[in-house]
């Protein structure tokens, strides 16, 4: 079966074209960065945030491995208004600073950082902050996709939260699919909101 992670990336590349803005909430390792990188080529833009320095070098070298280049950002003064991927290190609930147009496509990955520091977790508030922010900024047609780990510590409060916040949404302006395994009281699932 695909995972988890896959499934979100399938369904945000049939929204996304070369010359978006897309953004990753939690650059991680750069699996999704890397992604969207690809989807939205030379022309357009990605910005990753994460609070740790591991992280975006690790998304520094990913990009790198593929001959993408990755800009390390600390300010929201810094950072130009031009294609390509921008590292920001700072937290996700401040997206709004750095970004006052449109969005196609954000994406995030609850939890730590894999083969980094398991009580560097993602909080529910700077998540819901994210969130809502990342609502605001998206274009009609753009997707939000979140991937939810409910198997770490504050992870199954966490997704609750970001459950209540989604499911809050107006139907007349939002679709919200949500993919998970039925049979895994601990397994991810993906909750993939699109914009009408």
């Amino acid at each position: 079966m695909i995972r988890i992670v896959l499934w979100a990336h399938q369904l945000l590349a049939e929204v996304l074209s070369p010359g978006d803005t897309a953004v990753d909430l939690t650059a991680g390792n750069g699996a999704d960065t890397l992604f969207l990188a690809r989807q939205v080529g030379t022309a357009g833009r990605v910005l990753a945030f994460d609070i740790q320095h591991q992280a975006l070098r690790n998304t520094a070298d990913r990009l790198a491995a593929e001959g993408i280049a990755g800009n390390y950002f600390t300010s929201p003064e810094d950072l130009p208004g031009v294609p390509g991927v921008c590292l920001i290190h700072d937290s996700h609930d401040r997206l709004d600073r750095y970004l006052d147009g449109p969005v196609k496509a954000f994406v995030a990955n609850l939890g730590y950082l894999p083969g980094g520091d398991p009580s560097l977790i993602t909080r529910a508030g700077s998540t819901l902050a994210a969130i809502r922010q990342a609502l605001e900024l998206l274009v009609p047609g753009g997707r939000l996709a979140v991937v939810a780990y409910v198997g770490h510590p504050s992870g199954g409060d966490e997704s609750r939260q970001v459950d209540a916040l989604l499911q809050g949404l107006s139907s007349r302006h939002w679709h919200i699919v949500r993919l998970q395994v039925v049979n895994r009281d601990d397994a991810p699932y993906l909750l993939v909101v699109e914009k009408r």
